[in-house]
Formats: C-alpha cells, structure tokens, sequence
C-alpha cells in the first residue's frame, strides 16, 4: 500500500458585497474566475451581502466593500476592489511569488 500524498491546501474564503452594484457584481465575477483557474477544488468561497446580513461583518473589520478575506490557510489577509488585478490577488494568496518576472 502506498502512502498517500498530502492533501493540498484548502483556501477559506468570504466575499463581503454590497448589493448588486457594478464593482460587487465584477467582483464575484473576477474571484471566482480567479479560483477556478488557480485553486479548482481546493477552495471554499463565500459571498456574504452586507446589506442581507449586516450580523456577520461584526468583527470583521470591514471598512470597505468588495473585500475579499483570505481566512485559511493563514496568515489571514484582506483584499478591498473589484479583484480585477489578478497578479496582487494571486501574490496575496502565496499563488504566485513576488517578484516572478519582473
């Protein structure tokens, strides 16, 4: 029997929205573009409307919104925008090195 190898990590993440705007809308769009391509299956994302369930940003600190919060793995980190610069997001997340290519 062979051992087995070790799972990838799993990415934790939460989306705070608010409403249906135009940045909102991109956002969840780019993220979960992003997600697909760089950590297909080995993610949880969740999009939580602060507008709908204003409960769950308390100890957050939100301060703006779209913010996307990278839970696990740690560190935790936070992304406020519509999550259109792929590159920062991808360097956020320990994707992708800092300083590939440049």
């Amino acid at each position: 029997m062979r051992p087995q190898k070790p799972k990838s990590k799993e990415y934790v993440l939460r989306l705070y929205i608010a409403g249906t705007t135009s940045k909102s809308v991109r956002a969840v769009a780019n993220i979960k573009e992003i997600c697909e391509s760089s950590l297909k299956n080995r993610y949880d994302l969740e999009v939580i409307d602060i507008y709908q369930q204003p409960v769950l940003i308390k100890g957050e600190q939100i301060i703006a919104a779209p913010t996307l919060v990278k839970k696990l793995p740690l560190p935790l980190r936070k992304f406020i925008g519509d999550m259109s610069d792929t590159e920062r997001i991808l360097v956020g997340l320990d994707l992708r090195p800092k300083d590939q290519d440049r």
